[in-house]
């Protein structure tokens, strides 16, 4: 029995992971899309926008874990089906029980490391990527001005930094500024610092030269500064971070009611929040185990087992479907919260019982013993 639980587990695992890891890639690269005008316009280090985007691989995995299982697992029970290595065990008097159970260590092992994720990994990295958001849209300066290159802020204005000084200023600053269609001005100076104000960022400039031509009749201006002042045209940026929800820790959020800067939505979408955090990583088991308790109790099919991959895919269709409305209606009234945890454990009870008492081969053989009965009167 070993040897076959970890055959049955490596093929359930390598499938696994090649329908996660193909899912990932996919919405990698729709959620890339997000970052790339950072990338083109205001010139995002293309290791910084690697990082960003890999912070959102835990949240983003977590969400595709349980459907990902459930293809996974149903692939390896269909094709083993086919090969007619299921019918070969229940010959030899191995139980439907014992047929599922790498698929049962399976989903324990996945729903638990999802569990972690959703209360230590997910916050943490959510955290880390919210931080660099808003660097990157309002710290310009570290994240943006690259040493030694010109770099584009924004149409028709190039800044160009020697090096990035520990305390936060810029050394040796070369700006060019043309969005006024009537004059072109250069400013150069020794020192810059960026600075936030309610109208948004403004790079200061120390000890420098302001020259300006006037593009309608040529004339030409100089001007010496100790300080200079040049607005950088972002809209209006939040001074401080705010904090989401995803960033909290779980007990924050179950007791959510205890911060009072909260209004009462806030509160219930958090609470809800907290909630899913402890419920959803369980339906990877869930999910896992419908993928192959049909095609275990089901009766084999030679024309192929379209009926009972369906009806497979059906119920998982509808659970996932219960599980979001449930959460929705739970984030208006807190007294759906008790619906989210049904819509695990009834189909749960239910899988259980169709594992254990169910037993089709019964029901076959129950029929054909009323027809003798009447073809012998």
């Amino acid at each position: 029995m070993k040897i076959l639980n970890k055959y049955i587990l490596k093929q359930v695992l390598i499938g696994f992971l090649l329908v996660s890891f193909s899912l990932l890639a996919i919405l990698w690269l729709t959620q890339s899309l997000r970052f790339v005008e950072l990338v083109t316009n205001k010139g995002l280090p293309i290791g910084l926008f690697v990082q960003m985007t890999s912070l959102l691989m835990p949240r983003l995995f977590s969400l595709l874990s349980p459907i990902a299982a459930f293809a996974a697992v149903l692939f390896v029970y269909n094709r083993m089906l086919g090969d007619r290595e299921l019918i070969v065990m229940k010959s030899a008097g191995i139980s439907p029980f014992r047929s599922i159970l790498p698929t049962l260590y399976f989903g324990i092992a996945l729903s638990f490391f999802n569990l972690y994720l959703n209360i230590w990994g997910i916050p943490q990295a959510e955290a880390a990527f919210n931080e660099l958001e808003w660097k990157v849209k309002n710290d310009v300066s570290h994240l943006i001005f690259r040493e030694g290159q010109f770099t584009e802020i924004q149409p028709n204005m190039t800044i160009f930094i020697s090096k990035h000084e520990p305390d936060g200023s810029m050394s040796n600053l070369l700006l060019n500024d043309e969005r006024n269609p009537k004059t072109k001005s250069t400013v150069s100076a020794e020192k810059g610092r960026i600075v936030y104000t309610n109208k948004g960022p403004r790079v200061i400039l120390v000890n420098g030269v302001r020259q300006e031509i006037n593009k309608q009749d040529h004339q030409f201006s100089s001007l010496s500064f100790k300080r200079y002042s040049v607005d950088l045209g972002y809209n209006k940026t939040q001074k401080e971070k705010s904090e989401d929800a995803r960033e909290k820790t779980t007990l924050e959020l179950l007791n959510a009611d205890e911060d009072k800067s909260l209004s009462e939505g806030e509160i219930r979408h958090y609470v809800v929040t907290g909630h899913k955090r402890l419920l959803n990583p369980f339906y990877n088991l869930l999910f896992a185990l419908i993928g192959c308790l049909g095609l275990v109790i089901g009766n084999f099919n030679r024309r192929g087992q379209t009926k009972i991959i369906s009806l497979s895919i059906l119920s998982m269709v509808i659970l996932q479907s219960l599980s979001l409305t449930l959460e929705n209606l739970a984030a208006k009234n807190l007294g759906f919260l008790i619906g989210m945890y049904l819509n695990f454990a009834i189909p749960l009870a239910l899988v259980a019982y169709l594992t254990f008492f169910y037993n089709p081969a019964k029901r076959k053989h129950h029929h054909p013993a009323q027809g003798e009965e009447q073809d012998e009167k």
